[in-house]
């Protein structure tokens, strides 16, 4: 256990030393501190995207959900990928050029600023109260399962875990901003897809390659090899929820802001290259760790109630590497879930901090001391939620990622397209967004169709009736896609 504490410690450490180290390069401006001076290279920006995409969501989510629901996870991950892909092709390049353009440093300003440069106030204000209160709550989930990986690791209660996470997240954000975020994630990236193939290689060596796994699954429960079981809409229109729930990348702003912040609008095709060359081995790997699991840690989700099956199954991958790695890499891959999920949680802090300072308060908008006051603030405020939350990483993550996705993504894709967008209705759009993405989520078809698909699809058709009703005829004809391209 010694050594597994050591390594852990050590690649904690190192870690956490690359985000102090960025302090080197950073400037006093609430620029530098919020989008990294818009100087970040296309491989950091590539490397840094996987890891704050993907962490808590992927490592602990993720892999639960596999553990559970067998072979259905593919279509969910193979969904999220084609609609991320969409949004890498086509509207990522267009978020560096408005935002650069205009000089925006947050993602409600972003969605709220016309193409001549002026800012519609109800946007600004809306999209930033909303980000608030879900990127909070996204934050709170990757603290939660930074705690996990350490409950399980050292017995230790979850509000420690969390605590912990708290620190290195402000820590980092104090350190360097954003950039102290990148950095880490960068090195971090690097870590996960090792840690993945060290855990894939360890499953296929106790169960066997592909067939066998899938010959262990049936032979186990049926059910975890059928990956249409409980689909009333089908296997294609659940792939589809979660193609939208992959293209709702552009309502995140803990996302949007790397690419605000990337060198250049040229740079983003190699990034997107980058990107998803780590990215879809990486993914798969996830899916292929918590099918072991399944079969390695039968006795996992022994004796638990069903209200904690989902909570108890995010254990799998560090139970995994507890039971069947040696010691030293116990540490390591722990150290990179856990330093994972706390750079994602920064992230998200400093996009809430700049929706606080540049947009809900703008008299605070040059102010580098009010930006890392908000950004303490909110790290208080996720900390709580995180304390408090019954639900699993896996559950607070889609519900922020759909709301977030289906509330400032349809705003956002109509501003950097260049569409026209009155103040009032981009609003209605935010909040029938929100609602959808509610009211779907209760109803009996919640778990067979994604609720970023109708969350995302109802503001668009609304901003389409009023394009074809009012639109069309007060504007003649938007120029899509020349405004943003300039």
């Amino acid at each position: 256990m010694e050594a597994v504490i050591a390594s852990f410690a050590v690649f904690l450490l190192g870690f956490t030393a690359i985000g102090l180290l960025s302090a080197r390069r950073r400037k006093d401006t609430t620029e530098d501190y919020l989008v990294a001076g818009r100087s970040v290279s296309p491989w950091l920006t590539a490397l840094s995207s996987v890891a704050t995409n993907n962490s808590g969501f992927m490592f602990i989510g993720l892999i639960g959900f596999a553990y559970t629901s067998g072979l259905k996870a593919l279509w969910l991950q193979l969904g999220w990928l084609m609609g991320d892909m969409v949004a890498w092709a086509w509207v990522h390049r267009r978020i560096r050029i408005t935002s650069g353009k205009h000089r925006l440093n947050s993602v409600p300003a972003l969605v709220g600023t016309h193409a001549d440069g002026t800012a519609s106030r109800p946007i600004v204000i809306v999209a930033a109260i909303l980000t608030l209160f879900f990127l909070g709550g996204y934050a709170a989930a990757q603290l939660k399962a930074g705690s996990t990986t350490l409950t399980v690791l050292f017995g230790w209660d979850e509000s420690v875990g969390a605590l912990i996470g708290a620190f290195i997240v402000v820590a980092y954000c104090f350190a360097g901003g954003l950039r102290a975020s990148i950095w880490t994630d960068a090195a971090q990236s690097i870590v996960m897809i090792i840690a993945m193939a060290v855990l894939v290689g360890v499953g296929w060596s106790h169960v066997g390659g592909p067939g066998d796994l899938v010959g262990a699954l049936e032979a186990k429960d049926a059910v975890l090899v059928d990956p249409s079981n409980d689909l009333a809409f089908g296997t294609a229109l659940y792939i589809l929820g979660f193609a939208f729930g992959g293209f709702a990348a552009i309502g995140q702003p803990h996302i949007v802001i790397r690419s605000m912040a990337i060198e250049a609008a040229e740079a983003v095709p190699k990034a997107r290259l980058i990107y998803f060359v780590w990215l879809v081995p990486f993914s798969f790997a996830c899916i292929a760790t918590g099918l072991y699991a399944n079969i390695m840690l039968p006795e996992l989700l022994e004796g638990v109630p069903k209200e904690l099956v989902e909570a108890t199954a995010e254990q799998a991958l560090p139970q995994m590497a507890m039971t069947y790695l040696p010691e030293v890499l116990i540490g390591v891959t722990l150290a990179g879930i856990f330093a994972a999920t706390m750079s994602t949680a920064d992230s998200q802090l400093l996009a809430c901090s700049a929706a606080v300072t540049q947009d809900l308060v703008p008299r605070w908008r040059h102010s580098v001391v009010a930006s890392k006051v908000a950004t303490l603030a909110v790290a208080a405020l996720a900390l709580t939620i995180a304390l408090a939350a019954t639900k699993g990483v896996f559950d607070l993550v889609l519900l922020a990622w759909a709301a977030l996705g289906a509330s400032i993504g349809p705003v956002l894709l109509v501003r950097v397209m260049g569409g026209p967008l009155p103040g009032w209705l981009g609003v209605v759009m935010m909040l029938s967004g929100i609602l959808t993405v509610v009211v779907w989520g209760e109803s009996p078809w919640g778990a067979a169709l994604y609720k970023q698909l109708p969350g995302m699809a109802v503001p668009l058709i609304l901003y389409g009736g009023w394009w074809l009703i009012a639109g069309r005829r007060a504007h003649g004809g938007p120029h899509w896609g020349t405004r943003a391209d300039g």
